[in-house]
């Protein structure tokens, strides 16, 4: 498909599946939002790629292997199949729409300490559980690790069989054990993504293994519990990197994961996955979230669309309906009690003035779901705005637009390195719904 993806939107796919936004894609593949007719949750995503005639049939069974997997911690698949769209054969998937991936947060910073604690035992249940089926998840990175259904969920769109060659999966990929050219795909080379994957959430690079050097190299500042997975993760030789189970025993000698955990224990699990949410929602984290990417994560279009993509913005045809701003639809400049800023704590000593943008009820009444804007303010020494740009656009000018003009208004204190508010940079997420507006500031440390 070499022809821009969006003009797809408005078909309707096998009769019953509208593409009404499109969400991210490449050359070769593409995501939309969709619905379907029947079943909960009706709002999902269905993803489209090449239909390689040597390649096809295996594909499909791949997917119908895994959408008989369940567990708490996989995103979900709804059904699939062969279609043909603006004169191209294409296969088709459907599955649950995510609002978020990692990647989307990582791309604006790292995660504390704390926060990659409480995200890894989600991830490590469903990988555990994906390796007990006999599958390994083959492309493990950031924007596999997505929040849906208010949960914290893994990509599963991309599972293979343990021992398929690496290259059934295309194009390689800088997460990719060394052993991936010339070894089948197996469990140990998803400890090593996993183990890239938690050092680039950490440091906002991706690490990389220099000659000489059997090691990675991290900050001092990361404890020694996640240095220490880490390092074992990866491992150059496969047969010495952790398990699954043992990463989950270092993280938490005491309540280690057990073979059945996985099928079993998402109550067990519950308190963790709540708390991780929490942390996520409150620093505009996972909504995601995404990854997408929404949604998953779904930012800006990349070589592999995620399952999910970033916000969803008014279909196509009620986006043409929305007036353009005028002095009605103005921010309104005064404290607003809808942004996320805990009472008392230093981010709210940081913030003298919060501004959210006014969204009149004809524009409101056209958003599906929640519309994501990320503007990225930079502060003079009095701590006014005195530039701004946006970090994602979302999908709808319109309200970014809105957010744009929201975002000037803001007012910080003087940052000073020992002040209430250190920063010079802050990242302000606002978030539209039919029914409220909410903006998220984070303190930038670049």
């Amino acid at each position: 498909m070499t022809q821009p993806w969006r003009h797809l939107e408005g078909q309707v796919i096998g009769g019953k599946f509208r593409l009404t936004q499109y969400l991210g894609g490449s050359d070769h593949s593409a995501v939309f939002l969709t619905e379907r007719r029947q079943g909960e949750p009706r709002k999902a995503a269905i993803k489209f790629v090449a239909a390689n005639p040597e390649k096809a049939a295996r594909q499909l069974s791949r997917w119908a292997e895994a959408e008989k997997m369940s567990h708490p911690n996989l995103l979900r698949l709804f059904e699939m199949g062969q279609c043909r769209v603006g004169g191209e054969d294409l296969l088709y998937l459907v599955m649950e729409y995510a609002e978020e991936n990692l990647s989307q947060v990582v791309a604006s910073r790292p995660l504390t300490p704390r926060e990659c604690q409480a995200m890894l035992p989600p991830i490590l249940e469903a990988l555990a559980y994906v390796h007990r089926q006999g599958f390994v998840h083959g492309r493990l990175k950031p924007s596999s690790i997505m929040a849906a259904a208010e949960r914290l969920k893994l990509s599963s769109d991309g599972l293979v069989g343990a021992g398929e060659a690496g290259r059934d999966l295309g194009a390689a990929s800088v997460y990719d054990p060394p052993e991936a050219g010339t070894e089948g795909l197996s469990a140990a080379g998803d400890v090593w993504s996993l183990g890239m994957t938690l050092a680039e959430v950490l440091t906002q690079k991706v690490p990389l293994l220099e000659a000489g050097r059997k090691e990675t190299l991290l900050p001092r500042s990361v404890p020694a519990v996640l240095a220490d997975v880490v390092r074992h993760c990866l491992s150059l030789d496969p047969k010495q990197r952790w398990t699954v189970e043992q990463i989950a025993a270092r993280l938490s000698p005491v309540a280690a994961a057990s073979p059945t955990q996985g099928e079993v224990g998402a109550a067990e699990q519950s308190r963790g996955r709540k708390r991780y949410v929490a942390v996520a929602v409150t620093v505009g984290v996972l909504a995601l979230i995404f990854i997408a990417g929404r949604k998953i994560t779904h930012t800006r279009p990349s070589a592999e669309p995620a399952a999910s993509v970033e916000a969803q913005a008014p279909a196509a045809g009620d986006s043409a309906r929305v007036a353009q701003p005028s002095a009605a639809t103005a921010p309104v400049a005064k404290p607003v009690p809808g942004a996320k800023v805990e009472a008392g704590s230093r981010l709210q000593q940081a913030i003298v003035r919060e501004v959210l943008p006014k969204v009149p009820k004809s524009a409101r009444d056209t958003i599906q779901g929640t519309i994501r804007v990320r503007v990225r303010v930079a502060l003079d020494q009095g701590g006014n705005v005195a530039g701004a740009r946006f970090d994602s656009t979302g999908p709808s000018k319109y309200f970014a637009r809105l957010s744009m003009q929201a975002a000037q208004g803001w007012k910080f204190a003087s940052p000073q390195p020992q002040g209430p508010n250190p920063a010079k940079q802050w990242l302000l997420q606002f978030q539209f719904r039919r029914d409220s507006t909410r903006a998220i500031p984070t303190p930038l440390s670049r």
